[in-house]
């Protein structure tokens, strides 16, 4: 067999070849940019095959220029092409790449113009064709286009903490092995009198076919199930028959970052879980998540184990408001039980005592009866407070409203209540002693003073928070600290601050708090 004819023999098997993976992605493909990419590759190398061609069976120069333009154009449109490919294929865009046909474009342009400039052919005769600095040049360029293509989809899955799939493997071979023998070929490195490069674009047109066939490369079912997969809003993660990873979908990504198999995702879980766990729930960070494992099955055994994840933080939060409302109703069923029995009490036992100090003359008695009076009405003073804490505590959210609840539950005095300044998140440290004390010192005028008129001022300071209470009650000479004012000495000063107690006789009671404040409190 000559030279020519085997030429012939590997030209037409790598052409066919070619057209096989090309008309097998126009029939399964799509129209994305992946596949139109990767279909011009294709195309390409069958323009480089016919060229070749075409080459064998050149009589005249003319013929022979022709043919090696036909040819330099599928060269000028494979490199950009694989280079957009991979870029696509790899999801690493950037503008740079975008701008590769560019080099296509300029290259053909110094191809047509050669007999002018010579820089691409500086020979260029039937059998004497020399090779100028441009062709060189361009050869360089488009390596790097093909080498920086392959190192784009390898390092997806580096980054991807996944292993090179077959797809990846098969795409690599089919380019960088015709390169290879193309190279070597080129530069004499291999010389057998026949162009072999064919013969491996038709080993790329095996492994393109096997790519599309087997593994589903660029087609239409696969892309969408894969993107669909991809976007859920829910983890899938796939571990291979070693529980290694082999897939993890964004929403899984976000969630857990870095996996490299089975036993890092239970590390980053903080679960001991079995290995054949059905369902389990987790907590990371303010989230709970569902994760549901199964298996697939093949006739060796376990061929892959597979993950999904879906976060159930809301059903907690619902579950912990139906909690939370199931309190409420429990507290406003004690406080109104305690409203119709204790406060019917208290009020009872106070119109009984006013009643017989209208009908008793003895003054010592009526003292007593006064007494038993002054309680009640502080009893039910505190009852209230007691119900409205039962029933909501949403008043502990500021010093302003807890104040407010105390001095809504008075109905024996009048009271005021005078806000200076501006409440801010840094006066929040002391809302339960401020409420308390105030709580006291109403009690102790209810319970002591007679007063009928009360007011309330509460200055927000830059430095400091001050609190007067102030009654127009039957004051003392002497005022003893027992529990209630002890208390609220002790709150005070737990705070860092202080406590003034003024009063005289016929001249009321006058409670001082100045409590300090941080700026720096949150």
């Amino acid at each position: 067999m000559n030279y020519k004819l085997l030429s012939v023999l590997l030209l037409m098997t790598g052409l066919f070849g070619m057209l096989g993976s090309l008309s097998w992605i126009i029939r399964r493909g799509n129209t994305k940019k992946v596949t139109i990419y990767f279909g011009i590759c294709q195309s390409a190398i069958v323009l480089w095959i016919i060229s070749q061609l075409m080459i064998l069976f050149s009589v005249t120069r003319h013929q022979l220029w022709i043919s090696y333009i036909i040819g330099n154009i599928g060269i000028s449109l494979f490199s950009p092409m694989w280079l957009m490919f991979s870029s696509e294929f790899s999801d690493i865009k950037h503008k740079i790449i975008n701008s590769a046909p560019l080099i296509s474009f300029f290259s053909i342009i110094m191809i047509l113009t050669n007999p002018m400039h010579k820089m691409y052919y500086t020979e260029f005769e039937r059998n004497n064709i020399s090779y100028g600095l441009l062709f060189y040049v361009f050869q360089i360029i488009y390596y790097m286009f093909i080498i920086t293509g392959i190192t784009m989809m390898c390092i997806k899955h580096i980054r991807g903490k996944s292993r090179i799939t077959k797809q990846i493997m098969l795409l690599t071979l089919s380019t960088a092995v015709p390169m290879a023998v193309n190279t070597l070929t080129v530069t004499r490195i291999i010389n057998v009198g026949i162009e072999l490069t064919p013969l491996f674009f038709a080993f790329s047109s095996i492994m393109i076919l096997i790519a599309i066939s087997r593994f589903g490369l660029l087609n239409i079912n696969r892309i969408a199930i894969n993107d669909t997969i991809d976007n859920i809003s829910g983890g899938v993660i796939v571990f291979d028959s070693e529980d290694n990873l082999s897939y993890m979908n964004k929403y899984a990504e976000n969630i857990f970052c870095e996996i490299e198999n089975f036993d890092t995702l239970c590390r980053k879980t903080n679960l001991d879980m079995d290995y054949d766990f059905e369902s389990s729930e987790i907590k990371l960070g303010d989230n709970y998540y569902n994760i549901k494992q199964s298996f697939c099955f093949s006739r060796s055994g376990i061929m892959a184990r597979i993950i999904i994840v879906n976060d159930v933080t809301e059903y907690h939060e619902l579950a912990e408001t139906e909690r939370q409302l199931s309190i409420e109703q429990e507290r406003n069923r004690i406080a109104q039980e305690i409203h119709d029995s204790a406060g019917h009490t208290f009020t009872m036992i106070s119109s009984v005592a006013r009643m017989l100090q209208v009908r008793i003359t003895d003054s010592d008695i009526k003292n007593y009866i006064s007494e038993i009076d002054g309680l009640s009405r502080s009893g039910v003073t505190q009852l209230r407070c007691s119900i409205n804490n039962l029933r909501d505590d949403t008043f502990m959210t500021s010093i302003t409203s807890a104040v407010r609840s105390v001095t809504d539950a008075v109905r024996n005095i009048d009271t005021d209540l005078c806000i200076q300044g501006t409440e801010t998140e840094k006066y929040s440290f002391c809302i339960r002693q401020v409420y308390d004390n105030c709580r006291e010192t109403i009690t102790n005028a209810m319970r002591y003073s007679n007063a009928e008129h009360m007011d309330i001022i509460i200055k927000f300071l830059d430095d400091r928070l001050e609190i007067y209470i102030l009654d127009n009650g039957k004051g003392c000479k002497n005022i003893k600290e027992n529990n209630g004012l002890k208390g609220i000495r002790q709150r005070t000063e737990s705070l860092g601050g202080t406590v003034r107690f003024i009063s005289s006789a016929g001249e009321g009671f006058t409670t001082i708090m100045k409590i300090p404040v941080s700026s720096e409190t949150k």
